[in-house]
């Protein structure tokens, strides 16, 4: 795991260690870094075990989410869920990695920011935070498959869509469960 220090994260972002040191102290209240004692910090080790206990919480928050959000999303947020699932079909050969990452949290969000929950979209960005790095290990296993064209970056997410026009808000809720236990597997 690399080791991160304050003096050369602010190096590298050009500012003091002040900034630094807060934004280093946020991110491990969020259980999103780990700060020794020296001051240093660094990603929480990957397992197995942890990744599963984020996918059981997000299933939860994330789903109860996806069911508030989905009545409430207008004919102009869906036509957004569609432009998104566009963009990431046409990301998915020759794009960034980190792009259709970035496309995938908007699509989400966008449902979830529907729910008018400040309180879930904040455990959802949290979450989110948390399973940062695992989605950095899945980029490196998906981008191979995405570029040869044996994997559709945005399968579950046209079916999300489907169950949303269909007004089967159970259904989209279910759809977005399996995209999450789809990326857990």
């Amino acid at each position: 795991a690399q080791v991160l220090t304050i003096a050369s994260l602010a190096e590298a972002f050009g500012t003091s260690n002040m900034p630094v040191r807060e934004a280093l102290r946020r991110l491990a209240a969020e259980n999103a870094l780990e700060i020794s004692q020296n001051g240093s910090a660094c990603v929480p080790v990957v397992t197995r075990a942890r990744l599963d206990d984020l996918c059981r919480a997000r299933v939860a928050v994330e789903g109860l989410a996806a069911e508030l959000g989905a009545p409430r999303l207008t004919a102009s947020e869906i036509a957004t869920l569609q432009r998104i699932t566009a963009d990431q079909k046409a990301i998915g050969r020759n794009g960034s990695i980190y792009e259709l990452i970035a496309k995938n949290q908007q699509f989400h969000f966008t449902i979830y920011r529907a729910s008018g929950s400040d309180v879930l979209f904040q455990l959802i960005e949290t979450l989110w935070l948390r399973f940062g790095p695992y989605m950095r290990l899945l980029s490196n296993h998906v981008a191979p498959l995405m570029r040869a064209g044996t994997m559709e970056p945005s399968g579950r997410h046209t079916a999300i869509i489907a169950a949303l026009k269909d007004r089967d808000f159970a259904r989209a809720r279910e759809e977005v469960i399996e995209d999450i236990r789809t990326t857990q597997e």
